[in-house]
């Protein structure tokens, strides 16, 4: 794991003030686990930087974070909000790969930390079980004071805070006692029949009194520091560490039975708080010692709680991947942490070769290398790992070089693991994790590497097919568009179109401008319903109908009715939303017509831009003898003309009239005339956006100057 234990020390520098802010503030408000969570900057991943009441183990999937994950923390620094689970059932429906990693009974908190200076990170905070699950207004208004001091603390500072690949843990506090009070107490628990033991956070005993030595059949010197289900083998069992897990996390007592061999049950009963967890060892009634054990088959052994809720993990994440590069992000960002290595080569098996699809930590030489290699090289394990189906393993340069001598010459990396990628027998790729030092593989991590390959594989071979898939798409959609603006005299015209942030359909948004003669012009923008290959070739007949009707010298109302017509006779259950403009340059105006589609917007001048009021007709394709009404308004030198499909001001809980008035403003307000400049900045709030529903298209038009006659 990622996070070790660095203890807290005096509180002179920023990074122990921070630590001493989350252990105030877990105690301050009644919190049984805190953790701080810092900004890298420019990329706006967040990493753990403090954690506290948990081993850091605990948080091993999230110690970096991108800022779309799908977490609370992620959320509430993205949204710039308070994000409050009440308890595991919230969380399962909002967050349910978090929940299936901690499937435990707890409340939690995540806020962002936001200075003066800028965004700095996240705090979350976590309560027992018993909690309510509402918060009150009061709480709420403490939680957010308590976010604000870690801004504080960090806009105050002139020194950075440290962005360390290992997290920094806040001890609990120590609590002294008189001598004669440990006396008298260590005397109380040896006098009981019972067994008295006691962990630490870490799961580890730190005290245990001679009758639980004896019960659990071995002695105080060969089990003080260690963890029960790791000394003792009939403990080694995760369904024994999660019951410590359950306890630790939910804050609640827990108690279970275990067949101490050849037949002893004993009931454990473990009481947490926020130093560790008291645990009482006593044997089970009704069943005396010389019970027979049931039998049970010899099963390998079980791999770390853990390391299983990790597995749980990674393979959630998996199976949201889309695209190549989705998945090369999640193996450098997630993966690659979680089992302390530093470079990976992905690579797809093509034609006999090994294309390398995505990789990290390797300088370009290197990679140009590794690239295209045969699959029966013999300069790496890859192909031979892959033609075997199973992983290989090097601790060390030496250990490679002795089937592959050429191996470590290739990069400075000092230990591997080549996994290949196989579904059904047929070969998908390798995927190669390397260490910057000797790095020894575990039983347990070579099969959580191993399960993982296979899940790697599935997620590669989906997502290169989704790739092909969304090249061939948006081949398809950008065909559907002009491919240059004509230029036109007294006239600067800007055009950009977003498509849609996921899926392979095709966006129904299109736009042109023709010139008509030396001092008009036509643009027209529209929107087909629907998202499919229907509905492209549907926008092709659209864009060749206006064209014509448009270059014939039609007037703007006639262009849309003699459209409406032609594709009222096509007997489509399509309908398109358009919008056409006429531009008299000479005369400096525009007579707008719409069907059904957004009104425009005007900026007349710096600090001045309305919403023209263009009354529109019926959608095209709805009425056979739609009328369609003619708006004409001043277009002198130096407005803008905005035209822009629904998507760009249409959202799921967004009213558009609102949102249109403000992209007015803001279009207003921009200083920048320029058209080009302005179309991006449109679009920027939109780029922004984790997941666009529908496609965007932005038209600007400007009016420069009298063109000659």
């Amino acid at each position: 794991m990622s996070g070790i234990d660095e203890p807290l020390l005096s509180r002179g520098s920023l990074d122990d003030a921070l630590g001493a802010a989350l252990a105030d503030t877990v105690r301050g408000t009644g919190a049984s686990v805190g953790a701080l969570y810092l900004s890298e900057g420019a990329s706006g991943f967040l990493r753990l930087v403090w954690l506290c009441g948990l081993p850091a183990e605990f948080f091993a999937p999230w110690q970096r974070l991108a800022p779309t994950s799908p977490l609370p923390v992620a959320d509430a620094v993205r949204g710039d909000r308070l994000v409050w689970i009440g308890g595991h059932d919230e969380m399962a429906r909002h967050y349910p790969r978090a929940a299936a990693v901690l499937p435990y009974p707890f409340a939690l908190a995540a806020l962002p930390v936001t200075g003066m200076r800028r965004p700095w990170g996240g705090l979350v905070l976590m309560w027992p079980a018993d909690r309510p699950g509402r918060l009150t207004v009061r709480e709420r208004h403490n939680l957010v004071t308590g976010a604000r001091r870690f801004a504080r603390i960090l806009d105050d500072s002139d020194q950075p805070p440290t962005l360390s690949d290992r997290t920094r843990i806040v001890p609990p506090n120590a609590v002294t006692r008189p001598a004669q009070t440990d006396l008298a107490a260590s005397d109380y628990v040896e006098r009981l029949p019972e067994g008295a033991v006691s962990l630490d956070l870490e799961g580890r005993i730190t005290f245990l009194s001679t009758a639980a030595a004896r019960l659990l059949g071995r002695g105080a010197e060969r089990l003080l520091g260690t963890r029960p289900w790791e000394a003792l083998r009939w403990l080694d069992d995760p369904v024994y560490e999660d019951h410590y897990r359950t306890a630790l996390v939910s804050r609640s007592p827990v108690a279970f039975t275990a067949c101490r061999p050849p037949g002893q049950w004993l009931v454990f009963e473990l009481y947490p708080d926020t130093s560790g967890i008291s645990v009482r060892v006593a044997p089970r009634a009704g069943h005396p010692a010389d019970d027979p054990a049931p039998v049970t088959a010899r099963r390998p052994a079980p791999a770390p709680t853990g390391r299983l809720y990790q597995l749980v993990h990674l393979a959630a994440a998996l199976t949201e991947t889309v695209t190549v590069r989705d998945l090369v992000d999640l193996i450098v960002h997630q993966i690659l942490p979680a089992f302390q290595a530093q470079g990976l080569v992905l690579s797809a098996a093509d034609a006999g070769r090994l294309t390398i699809t995505g990789h990290h930590g390797y300088d370009p030489d290197v990679v140009e290398r590794l690239d295209a290699l045969s699959l029966d090289t013999d300069l790496t394990p890859a192909g031979d790992a892959l033609a075997a189906g199973t992983p290989a393993f090097f601790a060390d340069r030496a250990e490679i070089a002795v089937r592959y001598p050429k191996a470590p010459l290739l990069s400075d990396k000092a230990a591997w693991a080549f996994l290949p990628l196989v579904i059904s027998g047929r070969p998908v790729g390798c995927c190669v994790l390397s260490y910057d030092r000797p790095h020894t593989f575990s039983a347990d991590e070579r099969a959580v590497l191993t399960s993982l390959a296979g899940l790697i594989a599935q997620a590669l071979d989906r997502a290169r097919l989704y790739d092909t898939q969304h090249r061939l798409v948006d081949e398809l959609q950008r065909a559907l568009l002009p491919r240059a603006l004509p230029a036109l005299p007294g006239l600067d015209v800007a055009a950009r179109y977003l498509p849609a942030g996921h899926g392979l359909e095709v966006g129904g948004d299109f736009y042109d401008v023709l010139r008509l003669d030396d001092t008009t012009a036509a643009a027209v923008i529209g929107d087909v319903e629907g998202h499919s290959v229907t509905a492209a070739a549907f926008t092709g007949r659209v864009r060749t109908a206006l064209h014509a009707h448009a270059t014939a010298g039609a007037a703007p109302d006639e262009v849309l009715a003699c459209t409406n017509r032609l594709l009222s006779d096509l007997d489509s259950e399509l309908l398109v939303s358009c919008l056409y403009a006429h531009i008299d340059l000479a005369r400096h105006r525009v007579s707008l017509s719409s069907a059904g589609h957004v009104p425009p917007l005007l900026r007349h001048a710096p600090g001045r831009a309305e919403v023209l009021d263009v009354e529109p007709g019926p959608l095209l394709g709805i009425d056979l003898g739609a009328r369609y009404p003619v708006t004409t308004v001043a277009l002198p030198p130096g407005a803008v003309l905005a035209l822009y499909t629904d998507g760009l001001v249409e959202a799921p809980g967004t009213d558009a009239t609102r949102t249109t008035r403000g992209l007015a403003a803001y279009l207003a307000d921009a200083h920048d005339t320029d058209p080009h400049h302005l179309a991006d900045r449109l679009l920027h709030p939109a780029r922004r956006q984790v997941q666009q529903a529908d496609d965007i298209t932005v038209l600007l038009l400007r009016a420069t100057r009298t063109p000659p006659v």
